[in-house]
């Protein structure tokens, strides 16, 4: 099972609503308009079908942040979102991503960082984003394999990255 986590309102639901669609698309490459989304409160368990087989991502609410310890023992994989648009969000985010990598049941589970919402003109780019994380200390110094990602899951921009990363992370 892969974890989807990050803060309130960073598009953890679309995302999921976009990947599924696109695992389960007849070869069409329109998304479509997005659909509308509510912030979850609780969980979502979602199944994508990739090129080897089925995955099961459960996104767990920005809000229950202070349980989300509680689901790691269940986890193979990590994506932790992160609203590049919401410079105020940007500390607390970093602070979740550290304390997610530094927790014991997810030692060796393979991470991967999306930075969403790039198609919005007031996003950081994807260098200031990580500076900003220093990603490259925290690459550097975690015992987990970590994938950075800059997508938007509104105009779908990155989707197909993010379906490649879940299908070579699973184990057979």
């Amino acid at each position: 099972m892969c974890l989807l986590l990050g803060a309130t309102g960073v598009g953890k639901t679309l995302l999921l609503k976009r990947l599924q669609k696109l695992s389960v698309r007849d070869g069409t490459t329109d998304l479509g308009e997005p659909p509308v989304t509510l912030p979850t409160v609780g969980t979502n368990l979602t199944d994508l079908t990739l090129k080897r087989k089925r995955v099961t991502v459960r996104e767990l609410g920005g809000c229950m942040g202070p349980i989300w310890p509680s689901y790691y023992t269940d986890c193979s994989s990590v994506i932790f979102m992160v609203d590049s648009a919401n410079t105020t969000q940007m500390s607390s985010s970093c602070i979740q991503l550290l304390s997610v990598l530094s927790a014991e049941p997810l030692h060796t589970a393979p991470v991967l960082v999306i930075f969403n919402k790039r198609d919005l003109p007031c996003t950081m780019s994807l260098v200031e984003m990580m500076s900003l994380f220093r990603m490259d200390d925290i690459i550097a110094s975690a015992t987990q394999p970590i994938t950075t990602l800059e997508l938007s899951a509104r105009s779908g921009q990155g989707l197909q990255e993010v379906l490649g990363w879940l299908d070579s992370t699973l184990t057979d």
